[in-house]
């Protein structure tokens, strides 16, 4: 007869206990810091990486204060400062040495708009990319990718509170996701929403633009038309782009444009295939809106989109240049 010896028993146990104990506490830590009802589109870092990570693109790469912070991550004032000392991030640590664009998800907290605010509550940030220009520190505008769809059904998805979409007349809320962070340039999010549509979004920043491919499978039984999105680049955070004002802002063929109050930079941004391009001063941002083909049960559909900074006096040449790269052919 075999027997199960329990020699170092107890103590095994203890080690197993202290363990069981220690891995608690640090999984509470967070959660021991979080206000007791935090802000209501709040988001709490679930580990240290995650707490580490959007402090930086908070505070060192956006510039929030900590009233910012505490809106974002539902964390005390006093565990903001603390957790800014533990980590050594500074706020006035921004990459002053930057090859290239710089891109990071937005981190929500700030409104990204400077008007037209009840236009959009509680907006939600897996939807939104930051765009650092090149000419600024903490100078950046916001692109809201998508921040609405429409099909035949209605409005199937917005990215914030405002117009009631299909799932809010069911009364079924739609769980939040967070972008996959491929790397420091390539960010992927998948949504599946409840009536079996599936959107994608993928976004990639090179050294001097960045693009952006949304694609959209129809998993339902019914074909789907009038797959209109909106797509937003809002400006506020842009200074010398933000005046809440239309005369900045041109249309070329499917490229929409705002130009600095100096007249000598420029914010561009395309999708194709196009449905229309529009302004809106109050907020203030610009659209190139694309539109999905109709898309039959089971099949897979595709909108490509661009954004770019220019400095220079010839936005035209500028334009022709980026048609001339038939970007839109081929995505990374």
């Amino acid at each position: 007869m075999l027997v199960k010896s329990t020699r170092g028993a107890p103590e095994d146990g203890y080690c197993c206990r202290r363990l069981i104990v220690s891995l608690a506490l640090c999984c509470c830590c967070l959660v021991g810091f979080a206000q007791e009802k935090g802000p209501a589109n709040s988001r709490l870092p679930s580990t240290d990486t995650e707490l580490k990570f959007w402090l930086n693109n908070m505070v060192r790469l956006h510039g929030f204060s900590t009233e910012e912070v505490v809106q974002a991550t539902g964390l005390t004032a006093e565990a903001v400062t603390m957790s800014l000392e533990r980590f050594q991030i500074d706020r006035e640590a921004f990459p002053a040495k930057r090859v290239g664009l710089l891109m990071r998800p937005y981190p929500g907290g700030r409104h990204p708009r400077i008007g037209f605010l009840d236009g959009a509550i509680r907006p939600q940030r897996e939807t939104k990319i930051s765009v650092f220009t090149p000419w600024a520190e903490q100078d950046y505008v916001v692109i809201d990718v998508p921040e609405a769809l429409w099909s035949n059904l209605g409005l199937t998805y917005l990215a914030h509170t405002h117009v009631e979409t299909v799932f809010d007349k069911q009364g079924v809320e739609l769980r939040t996701l967070e972008w996959e962070r491929c790397s420091e340039d390539s960010l992927n999010l998948k949504r599946v929403l409840p009536n079996g549509i599936v959107y994608e979004c993928r976004v990639r920043c090179h050294s001097d633009h960045v693009r952006m491919q949304l694609q959209l499978t129809n998993d339902t039984k019914h074909e789907l038309t009038d797959l209109r999105v909106q797509n937003c680049v809002m400006l506020k955070a842009a200074q010398g782009f933000n005046a809440q004002s239309n005369e900045n802002k041109t249309t070329h063929g499917t490229y929409a444009v705002c130009c600095s109050d100096d007249g000598k930079r420029y914010v561009i941004t395309a999708w194709t295939p196009l449905h229309r391009v529009w302004f809106n001063e109050r907020c203030p941002c610009l659209h190139s809106d694309p539109v999905f083909p109709d898309c039959d049960p089971g099949q897979t559909v595709f909108v490509e989109g661009w954004f770019s900074f220019y400095e220079g006096e010839n936005l035209e040449e500028e334009i022709r240049r980026i048609e001339s790269l038939d970007w839109e052919q081929s995505f990374e």
